[in-house]
């Protein structure tokens, strides 16, 4: 098994607590009621919501992925981080056994914070996993983060 890695680093101006309550603790809820053409709902499937939970995020046809489970590995909300896999669906393809992921918000300047993503494909075979691949999947996510971003700056009241 061949594990390769890759980091992301942002900063925001919303405080970290928030940011981890509306992208971790209410995605569920959220992300679908931000993102309707994209992400039709995100579903508990086993658990509930904290680790060895597992949900289903489906997405709206027309897109190129049908939809991803997820296993909730940590959910440490004194330190606010996130640790999860994805487990199963079609970015996985043949070549992937998993995708890891630790999420993380610290305090950043500005009273805004700092969210750090580290990313790790476990592999199922000997193969390259091309850059540009890796760059689409963390945009799409950038992208996600940003239309929080913006939802919390509108509404600063949400997860205060």
């Amino acid at each position: 098994m061949d594990v390769t890695g890759y980091t992301q680093e942002f900063t925001c101006p919303i405080a970290p607590a928030h940011m981890f309550k509306a992208l971790i603790l209410d995605s569920n809820n959220l992300i679908p009621n931000l993102l309707p053409q994209f992400v039709k709902s995100v579903d508990l499937i086993h658990g509930d919501g904290g680790a060895g939970s597992i949900e289903q995020v489906n997405f709206t046809e027309g897109t190129d992925i049908k939809y991803v489970k997820h296993r909730i590995d940590e959910l440490d909300r004194v330190n606010l981080v996130c640790k999860y896999t994805m487990i199963e669906g079609d970015p996985l393809g043949d070549k992937l056994e998993s995708i890891a992921y630790e999420v993380r918000f610290e305090v950043g300047s500005d009273a805004g914070c700092k969210c750090k993503m580290t990313s790790s494909y476990i592999k199922l075979g000997d193969f390259t996993i091309k850059e540009e691949e890796i760059r689409v999947g963390q945009d799409k996510a950038r992208g996600i983060y940003k239309v929080v971003e913006a939802y919390l700056l509108e509404n600063p009241h949400v997860y205060a």
